[in-house]
């Protein structure tokens, strides 16, 4: 589908103020990154650095900042906003709802349906999904082929649930929610008290809520809480691969990366951010606006807001033999630190 350029950028007037640079009559095939993008392709400049590729691109048009106008104009048609990245993502929003599949809402007739669960009109339902007694799906939800919603869950209304997700017994998803396929809410926390050299399972009696615009990758598990539900606020976005333990709360708009994990009863505050890979250990606290770089671990709480890391560099193998040796070492180096120093000021106290 081509739209023209005006279109576009009459499409989305009601979100963000825009100029448009050059013909509103230009013609849009796709959009398409700076580099790639070709004479009939949009695309955008956000980033500073890529300001030497703005001369070079073949793009129809590109979004650009208010600083970069003059520049972008010297090359061609621009659309100038002051955020250029969120105009890019507001573009992408309204390029799938032109080019989705506008499907009508079905019912598949594969899908089982409890007569005790609620479905309300405009909900599509997939071919092999499962719907269980006292579940709530509410209007303009998709529920895709082979998912399982369990007893007592409820689906907000217009949450897209990707192939094979499951909700578990009396979970919650809030409204334009997506889960993407083979995401689990609502398994088992990970409890169990030892007694004599076993393990003895501790039920999980808590639920899983989930607010609203919140986005769950593909096989991302959210635990079930002990006692109290685990708890994801509105606007939380997580990655694929994604491990939220039993008991956790997470703040309003916060997002994970992928293998990003968190162990059980910890608290992460709003509009954090945990890099790929980043571990919090559990029962610990992380303050709002905290960042974690990729591959840390948290080891204690964090009460003020900035950027946190804590891992060891990469190096070659013998190099790092060396160097996590000579850390074993520190403890013992610190105290003849601290010895000598008492020496010297002993010495010097008597001159």
């Amino acid at each position: 589908m081509t739209l023209r350029l005006a279109d576009i950028v009459k499409a989305l007037e009601g979100a963000v103020q825009a100029e448009l640079v050059g013909s509103p009559d230009l013609q849009i095939d796709r959009l398409a990154t700076l580099e790639a993008a070709g004479p009939r392709d949009l695309t955008f400049l956000s980033n500073p650095k890529y300001l030497g590729k703005l001369a070079q691109s073949a793009a129809a048009c590109v979004v650009v900042a208010p600083s970069v106008r003059e520049a972008a104009m010297r090359r061609g048609a621009c659309i100038v906003v002051d955020d250029p990245y969120y105009y890019f993502a507001l573009m992408t929003q309204f390029w799938k709802r032109q080019h989705g599949a506008g499907t009508l809402p079905e019912i598949h007739p594969s899908a089982f349906i409890h007569p005790e669960a609620s479905v309300a009109p405009g909900v599509s339902v997939g071919a092999f999904a499962c719907i269980a007694a006292g579940a709530v799906i509410a209007e303009g939800a998709h529920i895709s082929e082979h998912c399982v919603i369990g007893r007592g869950a409820f689906i907000g209304a217009d949450s897209r649930l990707s192939a094979r997700v499951t909700v578990a017994d009396g979970c919650r998803i809030g409204e334009r929610c997506i889960i993407h396929p083979g995401a689990v809410i609502g398994a088992d926390g990970f409890g169990f008290a030892p007694h004599d050299g076993r393990w003895i399972k501790i039920e999980q009696l808590g639920a899983v809520q989930i607010g609203n615009e919140v986005e769950i990758g593909a096989n991302t598990c959210i635990d079930r809480g002990a006692l109290q539900d685990t708890v994801l606020e509105d606007g939380v976005k997580l990655d694929n691969l994604v491990q939220i333990g039993h008991n956790v709360r997470v703040g309003k708009h916060t997002a994970m990366a992928g293998c990003a994990g968190v162990a059980g009863s910890a608290t992460i505050g709003a509009h954090c951010t945990l890099g790929g890979g980043a571990i919090v250990l559990g029962h610990l606290s992380l303050a709002d606006e905290v960042h974690i770089s990729a591959a840390s671990v948290v080891m204690r709480s964090i009460l003020k807001p900035g950027h946190y890391t804590g891992l060891f560099p990469i190096d070659e193998n013998a190099a790092w033999e060396k160097n996590a040796a000579t850390l074993k070492q520190l403890h013992a180096l610190r105290d003849r630190l601290k010895q000598a120093e008492k020496a010297l000021s002993n010495l010097q106290e008597k001159l």
